[in-house]
């Protein structure tokens, strides 16, 4: 068994490789999961050229022949399998906790039909500004401006939506509502839902700037979040000195707990790479783990039902992905990986409940193959095995595996 100096673990949002055995239990529109599949619906419909994943060994995951992804190589350069979720839900928050070792075992609360008249009543209380009722609903964040900005614009009132995820959403004018004030506002909606009935994962504050017809979100959104229940593996390498560096919204996502090195938001999915190429660089950075999440596949695309947009978007990180390898010192592992699905292909606008994938490399690697099928917790209990810490819940390690 190996162990490395640096392993960077890359989470593709919503990258998802096939149904889940349970994934009948969770439903899209009123329709199971059951027959969700992201990439290889992805692949089906508009076609899927990954070389450079490919050659890492994506198309060597086992999957039934009909549901084949990409090609599989003869001679892979790295190790790969499928993993699946434990935990009770398919959202942002849950699948990376159990990425981290965490078991969800009661998911967070979501709000199909909007929120409580309690919670809205409340946040205008706080607020002195009026909340449009109309907006309160599971809502596409750029339609949802398009349809009320007009409105916010002329009264003042704010956008309250969610989405498929357990979060409240507040879009805001920065013109009309500053910043700091909608902040304000939000860290209020946090403190009164922290416990059920509404007990959501992350409240966000979307600012957007422009004209009626001309809105754009801009890069000033903000994510308030509820820490983890229980020490994940962050907190354990943390705690004991560890390099933790959190790239895109993984800082938001884990509150900050367990991270000691915030290298801040993407703006996009290739500024989300630059960032963690810098990272890579860091000449500080001899020991320990980078965590990178990669947004655009799902809120751009998979919510949005745009199979073609997906597949872009697919192509566009494998084309990075050279620059990525690059990067990597000869003891350095790479983790690429996902946290839930999102098939563009498949009924309503949610999240699908499926396997993730995992591709690991490293420069270090003599060997190759595939590893034997686990859990997403697996990739915490290898990153805990690697530095030496203590596992978290649950999870066991594949690092034995990697030769």
């Amino acid at each position: 068994m190996s162990t490395f100096d640096r392993i960077h673990l890359v989470v593709l949002d919503s990258v998802g490789i096939g149904a889940a055995p349970d994934a009948n239990n969770f439903v899209n529109a009123g329709v199971p999961d059951g027959a969700s599949d992201t990439l290889g619906h992805i692949s089906k419909t508009v076609g899927l050229e990954v070389p450079n994943m490919a050659k890492l060994g994506l198309g060597n995951i086992p999957r039934p022949q009909a549901l084949q992804t990409v090609p599989a190589e003869e001679n892979p350069t790295g190790y790969v399998t499928k993993l699946e979720e434990v935990s009770l839900g398919k959202d942002t928050m849950t699948g990376h906790w159990e990425i981290m070792g965490l078991n969800i075992t009661e998911p967070f609360d979501t709000f199909w039909n909007g929120f409580p008249e309690e919670i809205l009543t409340q946040i205008e209380e706080f607020s002195g500004r009026k909340v449009i009722r109309e907006a309160n609903k599971p809502y596409s964040g750029t339609a949802v401006i398009d349809d009320f900005g007009p409105r916010q614009m002329e009264t003042g009132e704010l956008i309250i939506y969610t989405s498929a995820d357990p979060v409240l959403q507040i879009a805001a004018h920065e013109e009309i509502i500053p910043l700091e004030e909608l902040y304000r506002i939000c860290e209020f909606a946090r403190s009164i839902t922290l416990e059920r009935p509404a007990l959501l994962g992350r409240i966000i504050a979307r600012p957007y700037v422009g004209t009626p017809g001309n809105f754009t979100r801009t890069s000033n959104r903000h994510d308030y979040a509820v820490s983890p229940f229980e020490d994940t593996v962050l907190n354990k390498l943390d705690q004991v000195g560890i390099d933790t560096y959190a790239v895109g919204k993984i800082n938001d996502i884990f509150n900050g707990s367990g991270i000691n090195h915030d290298m801040g938001h993407n703006k996009n999915n290739n500024h989300g790479v630059d960032t963690l190429l810098k990272t890579m660089g860091l000449a500080e950075f001899e020991k320990g783990l980078s965590f990178t999440n990669l947004v655009d596949f799902d809120a751009n695309f998979g919510h949005r039902r745009d199979a073609h947009g997906y597949r872009d978007c697919l192509h566009e990180f494998d084309n990075r992905l050279p620059e990525i390898i690059a990067a990597m010192r000869e003891n350095d592992l790479l983790l690429i990986t996902a946290d839930h699905g999102n098939d563009p292909t498949y009924a309503g606008t949610d999240h699908t409940r499926e396997y993730i994938p995992l591709l690991a490399y490293s420069p270090a690697f003599t060997g190759n193959g595939v590893i034997p099928q686990g859990h997403f917790a697996d990739i915490s209990a290898t990153i805990a095995e690697n530095f030496g810490v203590d596992t978290a819940m649950i999870g066991e390690s594949f690092l034995n595996q990697l030769q």
